[in-house]
């Protein structure tokens, strides 16, 4: 019996037969992603009523989604991005309940994004952008309070945004700006951002996963926590960019933060040449430079040329370094949590920068 047929690394530069329905309706992952599949997506697709998943990204496929798609009741991911796919989006996708990823991105979809897509409770990640999407931001995107990832990036979408879109701040990332703190500002040498800034950026990311540690009856865990994975608003509000791969741990997400605090301190990836040819990593470098002058081991565009670094601003410093290195404790019931570093670090804020 013929459950899932995956074609990878063959580049058939054809298209799909509209025979292709014919394949068994017992077939529940349909993968045939990057193939330079040119025409149209057939209509006899809907006839694959055992379909969990449907992969179809990285093609040529133009023409519209066709509307037998929504007969796909048990579909949970549907991956239609980087085609050259056109028209509005079929209202029959709401049909979809059990639909978890829907990826729409990197297409040439326009009108109005349909206002029935609340009604996809089980939707985790919704990809929408870029497309050629137009009017208002639609008021269904607020109600979904599952979702975890929202993209609707290069439209022409109006409107401002509700504080408490998804029902939370922030719901895991609200993707609307391409503004990635690591390539954008931390490794960027012709801007940079003060310790104020970073203490500001650290304190909204460890808020953001604060909320998926403790926010839910059920924890969520990031996986990937990283700055490049930390995209500031055009308000340099940070946001936490949803990560999928790794080991699923909370304490796992804590050693993760602690590293990319310690990376955003010393302006130094943990993947530092330097660091390798040494036989370190960037906390044993950090331990081994700690018991000589703080100001050696961070990056020295903390404080403009004007700013007197005073001892103040060594303790807060300091008292940034300590909580990386009480995130990044060997065995992970030692680390403390997120909780934890959301206290503390609103008190490093408040006793050592806010005037």
């Amino acid at each position: 019996m013929l459950k899932y047929l995956q074609v990878g690394n063959n580049p058939l530069n054809a298209v799909l037969p509209n025979s292709i329905g014919n394949l068994s309706s017992t077939i529940e992952d349909f993968h045939i992603a990057d193939e330079h599949i040119n025409g149209l997506i057939p209509t006899s697709i809907g006839n694959m009523t055992g379909l969990t998943s449907l992969s179809l990204q990285g093609n040529n496929l133009t023409g519209s989604i066709p509307s037998e798609i929504g007969k796909l009741k048990q579909l949970q991911g549907l991956a239609l991005y980087n085609n050259k796919l056109q028209g509005r989006i079929p209202e029959v996708v709401c049909h979809l309940s059990n639909l978890v990823q829907l990826y729409l991105d990197g297409n040439e979809l326009s009108g109005l994004i349909p206002e029935c897509f609340g009604n996809l409770s089980m939707l985790q990640k919704l990809y929408l952008g870029p497309n050629k999407f137009s009017s208002k931001f639609p008021l269904c995107l607020w109600k979904m309070s599952g979702l975890l990832y929202l993209d609707v990036s290069q439209n022409s979408i109006e409107g401002e945004l509700p504080s408490d879109i998804g029902g939370l701040k922030a719901i895991v990332e609200l993707y609307l700006y391409n503004n990635h703190f690591s390539e954008k500002w931390l490794y960027k040498e012709d801007r940079h951002l003060n310790l104020h800034q970073r203490v500001t950026v650290m304190l909204d990311a460890a808020m953001a996963v604060e909320y998926l540690h403790h926010g839910h009856v059920t924890p969520i865990v990031h996986c990937d926590l990283k700055p490049a994975n930390v995209l500031l608003d055009e308000d340099m509000v940070a946001h936490v960019e949803y990560g999928s791969k790794g080991i699923v741990s909370a304490s796992g997400d804590v050693y993760s933060y602690g590293i990319m605090l310690m990376e955003v301190l010393t302006k130094r990836r943990p993947t530092d040449e330097k660091l390798c040819n040494e036989n370190l990593d960037l906390r044993k470098w950090i331990i081994q430079s700690f018991s000589g002058s703080m100001m050696d081991i961070v990056d020295a565009n903390l404080f403009c040329e004007e700013v007197q670094i005073t001892c103040k601003s060594e303790i807060c410093i300091a008292s940034m370094i300590e909580l990386a290195l009480d995130c990044t404790k060997e065995t992970p019931e030692s680390r403390i949590t997120m909780k934890d570093v959301v206290k503390r670090l609103n008190k490093i804020n408040n006793t050592f920068l806010e005037t």
